[in-house]
């Protein structure tokens, strides 16, 4: 039987919930078990309760938070008003989700995800339209990636449907006060993380999903610098799990980053191999124009040995570069070495470069470092493929064309707001008989005035 109608904002719609989201998700299927002399049996795991966005309870602040855009670059501590919280052990499954006021969460100190890494996260963005709107840009790929982070670290599994209607969810609640202007954003963290007290390297048994917003500053708005990565410097490998958006990725290359920054560089470019073939740029993901065998190429790292991120960013630059621009250049994806580069660059047919991701959007490069050698780039304006693609992904991201990969939140209000706004109604009325009353007043002492002035 599906879920009633939302008949209040204490109980948040969820647009659509496929029927397997509260099936499969969460149930263990039947696995394989040795009895000790080199044979298997097979046991059946019973099933776990799947997240289920349907349960979704509220609670409403009663302290809003006043609105204020972070001052500077790194002091991104600038949340909304609320957020959602999900509990998983592995008993019995996921609890019901609960849209709450944003707080700070209580975890053991031998907590899993302080001592074995177990936590991943995703990165999206909410954009105010130009026509008053708000979108998401393709949630679905990240839910979907969240999955796969969330699998590859042995975390709890959910229906990627379930998160995006989440996500939907909080954006309905704090969307209207946080995305308040046509080009306004906001940067979604969704998380989860393993919670378990007892230390010891072990699968997870409890687990915390939560999903956070903030306001965050564009970082689009200059071209970039890189310094490659130096020899005896690694980010990922075949293998490991640079293609999962896990923290163990990240903190890791901090250090690198700090001295990149010391050096008047934005990024540093991971290479990876004797043979320093080009990864990611940063958190990024990296793409090249070159002049090739007589064509021009727009050239990136492939996916296939999970050293970089599927980017939803870069996906969609691959997908509307085949579809709209598929007869002046051929979108190539495979491994290429920064020695590759130099030589192009060398010969002249380096055309341009450019950073793709959610935080940076579109970043054109204008110099790498490499091995002591500063590359200079060219930018190429508004014939670029860097400028193309990224006019072609804001005209989406903003509602100014219409795209399926544009998807739009219905939004609610507080009861807080529907309350004010009726007081606010009811003080017009009582106004508007006031001054009714005052109007009527002023005739009397009119009248009485004429006939004062008559007797005269």
């Amino acid at each position: 039987m599906a879920p009633p109608a939302p008949t209040s904002l204490t109980d948040i719609a969820v647009e659509q919930v496929l029927s397997k989201a509260n099936t499969t998700a969460g149930a263990h299927p039947a696995k394989p078990v040795s009895d000790g002399w080199g044979a298997e049996t097979t046991t059946k795991e019973p099933t776990l309760r799947p997240l289920d966005p349907t349960l979704l309870t509220t609670t409403l602040t009663t302290s809003p938070k006043p609105y204020g855009m972070p001052t500077n670059w790194g002091k991104e501590d600038v949340t909304t008003d609320h957020m959602i919280i999900c509990n998983w052990n592995s008993t019995t499954g996921w609890s019901a989700p609960r849209l709450q006021p944003y707080q700070r969460m209580d975890l053991f100190p031998t907590a899993s995800c302080l001592h074995y890494a177990t936590e991943c996260f995703e990165g999206l963005k909410a954009y105010r339209g130009m026509d008053g709107k708000l979108r998401l840009f393709r949630p679905s790929r990240n839910c979907a990636r969240m999955l796969t982070s969330s699998t590859r670290i042995a975390l709890p599994t959910f229906p990627p449907e379930a998160l995006e209607s989440l996500i939907k969810s909080l954006l309905a609640i704090d969307g209207k006060k946080w995305v308040p202007t046509p080009g306004s954003f906001l940067y979604i963290r969704p998380t989860m993380i393993g919670t378990g007290r007892a230390l010891g390297v072990q699968k997870p048994v409890e687990a915390s999903l939560f999903i956070v917003m903030t306001l965050f500053p564009r970082l689009d708005k200059k071209p970039m610098k890189l310094l490659a990565s130096s020899e005896d410097t690694i980010r990922a490998w075949p293998g490991g799990f640079g293609s999962a958006k896990v923290g163990a990725n990240y903190g890791p290359s901090l250090m690198a980053q700090k001295m990149a920054v010391q050096r008047g560089y934005d990024q540093i470019l991971w290479l990876f191999g004797e043979n320093a073939l080009v990864t990611e740029a940063g958190a990024s993901n990296f793409f090249v124009v070159l002049k090739e065998a007589g064509k021009t190429i727009l050239l990136t790292a492939p996916l296939e040995d999970k050293i970089i991120l599927d980017g939803v960013t870069r996906r969609s630059i691959i997908e509307l570069a085949k579809e709209r621009l598929g007869t002046e250049l051929e979108v190539v994806e495979r491994k290429y070495t920064m020695h590759e580069l130099v030589a192009a660059k060398k010969e002249g047919r380096f055309v341009e470069a450019f950073a793709a991701g959610t935080a940076f959007f579109v970043a054109p490069v204008v110099a790498i470092e490499f091995r002591g050698e500063k590359m200079e780039i060219e930018m190429r304006g508004e014939e670029g493929v860097a400028t193309r693609v990224k006019k072609w992904l804001t005209e989406i991201m903003w509602g100014e064309v219409q795209h399926e990969w544009g998807v739009v939140i219905e939004e609610k209000k507080w009861e807080a707001e529907v309350a004010s706004e009726k007081e606010v109604e009811e003080l017009k009325e009582k106004m508007r008989e006031l001054m009714k009353g005052r109007a009527w007043l002023r005739a009397l002492e009119e009248l009485k005035l004429e006939k004062e002035e008559k007797e005269l």
